[in-house]
């Protein structure tokens, strides 16, 4: 990068204004939270269909539970994280995220295609590797391009895509839901197309500038890699380590939650009988589009105001999230109940959910560990997910009422943990942030 390169990645650092560019690559780094939650939800909306369709149990090593433990929701997502989000920081942002989307696509349609079982595993898990490689890399870019007074607003525009991505594959599955499994597979081929697309589209996206001028900082490209690998067993030292901790735990009990609401609410609708196919999914989809309200018109223009602001939005976010679960211990599951759990959880985790992880998970590490961090905690939150998933079908034959039980508990412990021990990061440019954190060592 030229000094005049690096003038300019540092000038739109520190101003709090969003270019046309900036908001073309927030897109396009964004689909990965589209496929993301896309592949999560066509999984979760099919999930019954697939399970009278192809055989499945309810448990056992060819159940549904298994089938969302290694998926995109959980272990297959756990694994590609890791890979996804060192290879990003060794290698640089764009080698990953230029290449992944294939293998995702080329998975999607091992699902859509899928006549047995194993097709079905098979294919689940490999697009859980490839999304959940291109996210922590994706995101990674989104931070480091943002100017300091916008990088919470254009990290809070890819939850926007996380959660149209779900709203529109819902739609597809509700207007195709006479079609039974037969709309479910159209689904999946709709998210083989836009994967196609995005990476098209991506090929014309450059390396990060932030991520160049930090392995440059060692001599050149080669030296900036071998210096973050000699660098991993920082993340587990000082403030590096209580980062990783903070974010990490917050994220992983708010994941459990949220990854039992989006994989597995059409699924409990309808084997508990609150509705059927269509009723369960058009109840999801009003999830989502509530989520992408409370994200455009409240956290997006508030979350860069101040350390003040940050804290307020995420203590009533995590109120609402934990109110939406207690519902459940006093009314019954029915349409009506899930309605308001439905806008309760859509608001609540728009302040205190994903888009702040994804936000203080770019601003509390350095650039050649930004990945990598990001890597291990989403990874970790997304295998302990798979964990709880694999026994989420059989608590539910029992009821709701231990399920929102649990849930009800995981969104205390991540609501308080979130808010009690929040940093001030708001504002601030990554390389005042990360002064600030190396002087306060």
């Amino acid at each position: 990068m030229t000094m005049d390169q690096s003038a300019q990645a540092t000038s739109a650092e520190a101003e709090g204004t969003v270019s046309r560019q900036q908001w073309k690559w927030s897109v396009l780094a964004g689909m990965a939270s589209y496929l993301d939650a896309g592949s999560i939800v066509a999984l979760g909306a099919g999930l019954a269909l697939f399970q009278d369709e192809l055989g499945l149990s309810d448990s056992g090593l060819t159940g549904v539970g298994a089938l969302a433990a290694i998926g995109p929701n959980a272990i297959g997502a756990a694994v590609g994280a890791f890979i996804g989000g060192r290879l990003g920081d060794k290698l640089g942002r764009k080698r990953i995220y230029q290449w992944d989307l294939l293998v995702y696509a080329a998975a999607i349609l091992c699902i859509a295609f899928a006549v047995n079982p194993a097709m079905l595993f098979i294919g689940t898990f490999v697009v859980g590797v490839a999304v959940g490689a291109d996210v922590p890399t994706s995101l990674a870019l989104v931070g480091e391009f943002s100017p300091a007074r916008a990088r919470g607003k254009l990290l809070g525009f890819t939850q926007v895509a996380w959660n149209v991505g779900p709203m529109i594959v819902l739609l597809l599955a509700l207007a195709l839901s006479s079609l039974d499994l037969l709309g479910i597979r159209i689904v999946f081929l709709h998210l083989f197309v836009v994967a196609l697309i995005t990476w098209a589209l991506r090929r014309g996206m450059t390396e990060s500038a932030v991520w160049k001028a930090a392995a440059n900082k060692a001599g050149d490209a080669a030296k900036g890699t071998a210096a973050a690998a000699a660098g991993v067993r920082e993340l587990f030292r000082g403030a590096h380590l209580k980062a990783l901790l903070w974010t990490g735990s917050f994220y992983l009990f708010w994941n459990l939650a949220a990854g039992t609401a989006g994989l597995f609410t059409p699924y409990m609708v309808k084997n508990l009988g609150a509705g059927g196919q269509g009723t369960s999914v058009a109840l999801s989809c009003a999830g989502f589009g509530v989520g992408i309200a409370a994200t455009v018109l409240v956290f997006m223009p508030l979350t860069d105001r101040d350390h003040r602001t940050r804290r307020l939005l995420w203590a009533i976010g995590a109120v609402m999230q934990i109110a939406a679960y207690a519902l459940f211990l006093w009314f019954p599951f029915t349409v009506p109940t899930i309605l308001l759990n439905t806008f309760l959880f859509g608001v609540g985790a728009a302040l205190a959910g994903e888009a702040v992880y994804k936000t203080f998970s770019q601003e509390l590490f350095p650039t050649m560990l930004r990945g990598t961090a990001q890597g291990f905690t989403f990874g970790t939150a997304r295998t302990c997910l798979g964990i709880w998933s694999y026994f989420v079908p059989h608590l539910a034959d029992s009821g709701i009422s231990t399920i929102a039980a649990l849930l009800t508990v995981f969104l205390v412990i991540s609501g308080g943990i979130g808010y009690f021990f929040m940093p001030d990061t708001a504002g601030k440019s990554l390389d005042r942030i990360e002064a600030e954190r190396r002087a306060a060592a």
